[in-house]
């Protein structure tokens, strides 16, 4: 009875090791994922919410060339105004080159106007002009109906499962994976550079069937099954 007990409880380790692992890869194929969705269809998603919701033809004419830093530039001129360049890269995290760029192309489709600061001939303060009032409150607008979309999509989960997520948030947020897979390489080791592989839907399909009959294993078998498998692929 107690060997029983023995072989169980070890069968079930490894069952949960085993479904932890496969469970892992599923969470970093789901991130990876959404980062190429938002990526994909974001800008565009929100600029055609954003033209469905305005009858003006210069709102229109401006959100069809329109970039999501252009927008972003907006947005903060629109929150500070007056405010300078360095102000707007500070905040919004955006190259201090690339907002000079921006700023310099909304004024010259009259977006915003510049406004010189007095006693410093180098410096100017940016402000929104009319019709770019018009695209900062129908961009707030967007943010205002995806914020309620999203918190009527999380109002469906627990609350342990929104303080679970929050903290899963936090952690992801000030990790740096590349700091980590720096501390495992030798300091005067080259550095190797392995090719990515994607995983196909088939792939994934086959994982699953692995992993469902390695779970019906005893701990006995589940051992000699991982033995077989050193043997035919990583072993030389």
């Amino acid at each position: 009875m107690a060997r029983y007990q023995k072989d169980e409880g070890e069968k079930t380790i490894m069952n949960n090791e085993i479904e932890q692992n496969a469970l892992i890869t599923e969470v970093i194929d789901h991130m990876a994922a959404i980062q190429q969705r938002f990526q994909a269809e974001g800008e565009d998603e929100e600029k055609k919410w954003m033209m469905m919701h305005t009858s003006d033809s210069d709102v229109i004419d401006f959100l069809k060339v329109a970039t999501v830093q252009m927008l972003h530039v907006i947005d903060a001129i629109g929150e500070l105004e007056p405010v300078n360049g360095i102000t707007i890269s500070k905040q919004y995290s955006i190259p201090r080159g690339s907002v000079s760029k921006i700023t310099r192309r909304l004024a010259d489709i009259y977006m915003i106007q510049f406004e010189p600061v007095p006693d410093n001939k180098k410096e100017v303060l940016f402000r929104l002009t009319p019709l770019g009032k018009k695209i900062f409150i129908l961009h707030q607008q967007l943010h205002q109906h995806i914020h309620h979309n999203m918190s009527h999509f999380l109002h469906q989960y627990k609350l342990e499962d929104i303080r679970f997520l929050v903290s899963l948030m936090k952690d992801v947020i000030s990790t740096s994976w590349v700091q980590i897979e720096e501390k495992a390489i030798q300091i005067n080791e080259p550095a190797r550079i392995l090719p990515s592989k994607v995983e196909t839907s088939s792939e994934s399909a086959e994982k699953n069937d692995i992993v469902a009959m390695l779970q019906q294993l005893d701990a006995k078998k589940l051992n000699r099954a991982k033995q077989l498998i050193q043997l035919a692929f990583f072993e030389d």
